[in-house]
């Protein structure tokens, strides 16, 4: 919103707030309000209104304040950090909406209210006054007076005197009858629905994770998963017999990436340790370990297709391209001002792709680590950068909450798909390319049509952001997140499956 829109807007978001603002002078009293405002305060519900009104029109006048003066509070701002995992991932700086937008609503509330005024409230008098407790109620059943026979007045002293008769007996009249009390209605107490049942604990697994996973990984024969968490642990699962082929290595720190060679043999991981570890997938053992040094964690990586280059983007905003053939460095590459928080490699193996948290792009040739192509692509930062099958398109996910198809030829932006509310953290496209899985910090994985930008499914995971997700061999869906578990969901959506719970808590 540049600085004239603002401006524009905060003219209605004043003229609401007098509205506001007059309307709860009027239902304090107008000028009588210093005298008996104060009164009226004390008799709870008949105060409400006029509060509601206060509250609403002092908003809204900051709002427009603050919308005049260009001080929009939770503009977004430059991102400081990649998404946290743990407890803290589910309020993300970045992949958040500003604050500004609950001002855009303000007005909506506040017509809102003045419309609703005298519906809500016609029960009250005018101004705003409560019936004295004292005054009888409507329908409140009278009590009658007893009946004598005694005259009324000066029918006494005229009244003529009476013969004088033999007394009789003296007989005591019976004391009247007492007033049949008023009826009262009985009012059966109110009913409480009874609390719904607990939801069924979550599965547990000794076995599984500790923490949340954060990236999920499919051998190249369908037949089993590698997965990274913030437990530190890779772990190896078998997909047919739903059970753990073993823990394949554990990195000292939070492990990021879990990733199978070429030859379904091997695996490379990486973790937050700055360590990038090949090992054999046999029996876990390490078969070498390449140091990122002062280039700091490793926070994406990405291997070529023959299985000789290894792309790694680091914390220190610095890429790295490594020859896993002679295990050397083949090139550092810097440029990147912020964090690196996506990383690809082009089917073809000859290009790579970075992406920041500052939402730059930069495209590279592997080889010769000659910098391509440099654009600002997102509002947010970049996350789960992949290639289309061509080559020649990129789709990168974004605190910004969209997911955006670029022409690598170009570097002009062809499509944008939306939808998410949280920020699209981790992107699959799947192997015939008509179909992009993408994964989000709202808690949901959707499944989009690549030719129309449709979203075809949404898998709603309930239980926290969701920071990993992949194709399975038969195509279903599978994700990893906060809860730490591994689930699968059909394609068609509704409820996905438990297939690796996380350890006991």
């Amino acid at each position: 919103m540049d600085r004239l829109a603002e401006r524009l807007f905060a003219l209605p978001l004043l003229a609401v707030a007098l509205a506001c603002l007059v309307r709860a002078y009027l239902l304090l009293g107008g000028r009588d309000f210093a005298w008996g405002g104060m009164v009226r305060m004390l008799h709870g519900p008949a105060m409400l209104l006029p509060v509601v009104f206060l509250a609403v029109g002092a908003l809204c006048l900051l709002g427009a304040l603050l919308f005049w003066a260009g001080l929009l509070p939770g503009r977004p701002s430059r991102s400081t950090g990649t998404p946290l995992f743990g407890c803290d991932a589910e309020i993300d700086p970045k992949g958040r909406p500003g604050l500004w937008r609950a001002f855009l609503v303000l007005p909506v509330i506040a017509v809102l209210t003045l419309l609703a005024d005298p519906v809500l409230w016609r029960g009250q008098g005018q101004g705003g006054e409560v019936a004295s407790p004292s005054q009888p109620k409507a329908d409140e059943p009278k009590i009658p007076e007893p009946k004598t026979n005694e005259p009324k007045g000066n029918d006494v002293a005229s009244a003529p005197p009476a013969p004088v008769l033999p007394t009789p007996p003296e007989v005591v009249p019976p004391p009247p009858a007492a007033p049949a009390p008023p009826e009262v209605a009985v009012i059966p107490p109110p009913t409480v629905a009874p609390l719904p049942p607990p939801p069924p604990a979550a599965p547990t697994l000794p076995d599984g994770h500790r923490d949340a996973v954060v990236w999920l990984s499919v051998a190249p024969d369908g037949r089993s998963i590698l997965s990274a968490s913030t437990d530190h642990v890779i772990k190896l699962w078998d997909i047919g017999g739903k059970h753990l082929i073993r823990n394949l290595g554990v990195h000292k720190d939070m492990a990021r990436t879990a990733l199978y060679m070429p030859d379904g043999l091997r695996a490379l991981t990486g973790g937050d340790d700055g360590e990038i570890v090949l090992r054999q997938l046999s029996d876990g053992a390490v078969l070498h370990v390449f140091q990122s040094g002062g280039n700091g964690g490793v926070n994406k990586l990405a291997i070529t297709p023959d299985g000789k280059r290894a792309v790694s983007g680091h914390d220190t905003g610095n890429v790295i391209v490594w020859d896993l053939v002679n295990n050397a460095v083949l090139h550092v590459l810097t440029g990147h001002d912020w964090s690196i928080s996506a990383v690809a490699v082009s089917p073809d193996g000859t290009r790579a792709v970075s992406g920041s948290i500052d939402g730059t792009l930069k495209l590279w040739d592997i080889e010769s680590g000659k910098q391509l192509r440099s654009w600002h692509g997102h509002e947010q930062g970049t996350y789960g950068a992949v290639f289309t099958a061509d080559g020649h398109h990129l789709i990168t996910g974004s605190g910004d909450l969209t997911i955006k198809v670029w022409d690598l030829d170009s570097g002009r932006e062809v499509k944008r798909l939306e939808g998410h509310e949280g920020t699209v953290y981790t992107l699959a496209l799947s192997a015939d390319g008509k179909r992009l899985l993408s994964g989000s910090l709202d808690g949901t994985a959707r499944l989009w049509d690549m030719e129309t930008g449709n979203q075809i499914a949404m898998f709603d995971s309930q239980t926290g952001p969701i920071y990993a997700v992949a194709f399975a061999a038969d195509g279903t869906v599978l994700t990893g997140g906060y809860d730490r578990t591994i689930r699968d969901w059909p394609t068609t959506g509704g409820d996905g499956m438990v297939l690796f719970a996380g350890a006991p808590g």
